[in-house]
C-alpha cells in the first residue's frame, strides 16, 4: 500500500504524523510526507521521504506583518479592518451548543475560508500536491486537519483519506453544529464559507465537493476518549506516541532530583508560529521561584537574556530537552496547553499546570483536563498574578487528587491501540474507500 501524509508546516504538525508514518513504513507500505519547504528538514531529520509541495509558508514572518499592521494601525488611530484581531475573528473554539449561533459560526468561517485556510493550502501547493498524488498514485492520504490540500489530493487521485487529529476536533464539532442551523434555514440562505471554498477548488480538478472534504472519510484521533468532543462519524482512536525529533538526553535528566521536578515550557508552536510565546515567561518563572521546588525551563540564550533578570536559583534553563526524556522525573508541568505538551503529560501520567495560550483548542483542552480532576488551569491568562499560579501548583503537589485524576486517563491511554496497531484497520478501510 502507498501512503501519502501531508502537514502544515510546522515542526510540532509534523512530530504528530511521525509515529503513525513509522509503523507504516515498519509495516511494508511505501510512504511519503509532503508539506510545504519549511518542513522538509524537520521530515527528512525524522527518517521518512519528504515531498516538498508550493511555495515556503513562512509562517512566521506573516504573523508578524499582521501584529506590526495592527499595531501601526492602532497606535495610528485607524478604524478598518488592520486593527481586528485575527486570531479572534478565526476563533473556532466554542464548544458550548447553546452558544454556537448561526451568525457568529458563519462568520468565523467565512474568515477561515478567506484568509487562514487558503493561506496554510494555497493554489500553488494544491496544484503540486494535486500533480504528485495523480503520478504516485497513493491508496491512502493522510492529512493534518489543518491542511485541506490533502482531502483535494486524495480526492483528485481517487485515494481513500482521513483526518489526522493533534487536539479536540473543533473542525468536526463546529460542521457538526453549523449545517444543522443551516438546515433551519431557507434554501436561498444556506451560504456555506468552507463549502463553496473547496468546492471551487475541487472544480479544478473535475471532483465535486462532499462533507467528506472537511472532515474525512474517517478521523484518527489521538486525544483520550474521554476528553475528546462527541463528533459523530467514522472514528479511529490511537494512542499518541511523543516524538520530540533528533535529541541527545542530558545526564542531568536521569538523576533523581532532590526536590519536585517542575517543568515550565511553553513549546515550540508557539515561537514557531508566532516568533514569541504569548504567556510572561517571566511571570510564571517568578511564581515558581518561591516554591521549595526544582525547576526546569526550557529557554534559550536568547530568552533567557530578554527576560532582563537573573534566573532564581532553583531554576534550571536548558535550550532544548526532549519531554519525553524529561517528563517522568516531574511532578508536574506547566505550559501553555498545547498538543505536544499536553497529550505527552498525559502519556506520562503527569499532573498539569496550565496557562491557555489563545491558539486554537488550548482553552477548551484546559477546561476538559480540570474536569477531569488531571490539573488546575489560571482563571484568565491574560492576567494571571505569581501568587495565583503559584497557589494552582502548591495545590497540585500536594493534593493527591491530581495524581489519581491524571493516572486514570495515562491507564485509558496507554489502553488506546498504538499506531502499529490500527495499520491492519488502515489497509481494510483504504481498500474499501479508494476509488
Amino acid at each position: 500500500m502507498r501512503v501519502l501524509f501531508t502537514t502544515l508546516a510546522a515542526a510540532t504538525h509534523v512530530h504528530t504524523q511521525v509515529p503513525l508514518a513509522w509503523a507504516l513504513r515498519a509495516a511494508g507500505h511505501e510512504v511519503r510526507m509532503t508539506s510545504q519547504p519549511d518542513a522538509v528538514e524537520h521530515i527528512r531529520r525524522a527518517g521518512l521521504t519528504a515531498v516538498p509541495v508550493g511555495a515556503p509558508l513562512a509562517q512566521e514572518a506573516l504573523v508578524q506583518e499582521l501584529d506590526e499592521r495592527r499595531a501601526d494601525a492602532l497606535e495610528s488611530g485607524m478604524d478598518g479592518p488592520e486593527t481586528l484581531d485575527y486570531l479572534a475573528l478565526t476563533d473556532i473554539s466554542e464548544t458550548r451548543p447553546e452558544r454556537m449561533t448561526y451568525p457568529d459560526m458563519h462568520a468565523k468561517q467565512l474568515m477561515l475560508a478567506q484568509g487562514a485556510f487558503p493561506s496554510q493550502s494555497d493554489p500553488g501547493m494544491i496544484d503540486d500536491l494535486v500533480r504528485f498524488a495523480r503520478w504516485w498514485r497513493p491508496d491512502l492520504v493522510v492529512w493534518d486537519t489543518m491542511t485541506f490540500a490533502g482531502p483535494v489530493a486524495a480526492m483528485a487521485c481517487g485515494a481513500a483519506h482521513a483526518r489526522l487529529l493533534f487536539g479536540l476536533d473543533l473542525i468536526g464539532w463546529l460542521r457538526l453544529h453549523y449545517r444543522e442551523a443551516l438546515a433551519a434555514r431557507h434554501p436561498l440562505l444556506r451560504d456555506d464559507p468552507l463549502a463553496d471554498w473547496l468546492g471551487w477548488t475541487l472544480d479544478t480538478y473535475d471532483c465535486a465537493f462532499s462533507e467528506e472534504a472537511l472532515v474525512g472519510q474517517w478521523t484518527l484521533d489521538p486525544m483520550p476518549t474521554s476528553l475528546a468532543l462527541p463528533v459523530p462519524g467514522p472514528r479511529v482512536p490511537v494512542r499518541y506516541v511523543p516524538y520530540n525529533g533528533p535529541s541527545v538526553i542530558p545526564p542531568w535528566v536521569h538523576e533523581r532530583p532532590a526536590k519536585p521536578r517542575v517543568c515550565v515550557t511553553l513549546g515550540v508552536s508557539q515561537q514557531e508560529v508566532f516568533g514569541a510565546h504569548r504567556a510572561s515567561v517571566g511571570d510564571i518563572l517568578t511564581a515558581v521561584a518561591e516554591l521549595d521546588v526544582e525547576v526546569i525551563a526550557t529557554l534559550d540564550e536568547d530568552q533567557v537574556g530578554s527576560l532582563g533578570v537573573e534566573l532564581p536559583p532553583n531554576v534550571r534553563a536548558v535550550g532544548f530537552v526532549p519531554l519525553d526524556a524529561l517528563l517522568p522525573s516531574c511532578a508536574v508541568v506547566i505550559s501553555h496547553a498545547g498538543a505536544g505538551t499536553m497529550h505527552t503529560a498525559l502519556h506520562h501520567g503527569v499532573p498539569q499546570v496550565l496557562v491557555p495560550d489563545p491558539l486554537w483548542d488550548a482553552a477548551r483542552k484546559a477546561e476538559r483536563l480540570v474536569a477531569a480532576g488531571a490539573g488546575l488551569a489560571v482563571a484568565d491568562p491574560r492576567c494571571f498574578t505569581a501568587d495565583e499560579l503559584r497557589a494552582l501548583v502548591r495545590r497540585v503537589l500536594e493534593e493527591p487528587s491530581f495524581a489519581a485524576g491524571t493516572a486514570r486517563i495515562r491507564a485509558e491511554t496507554l489502553a488506546t491501540p498504538a499506531p502499529a496497531d490500527i495499520v491492519p484497520g488502515l489497509e481494510r478501510l483504504s481498500a474499501e474507500f479508494r476509488r
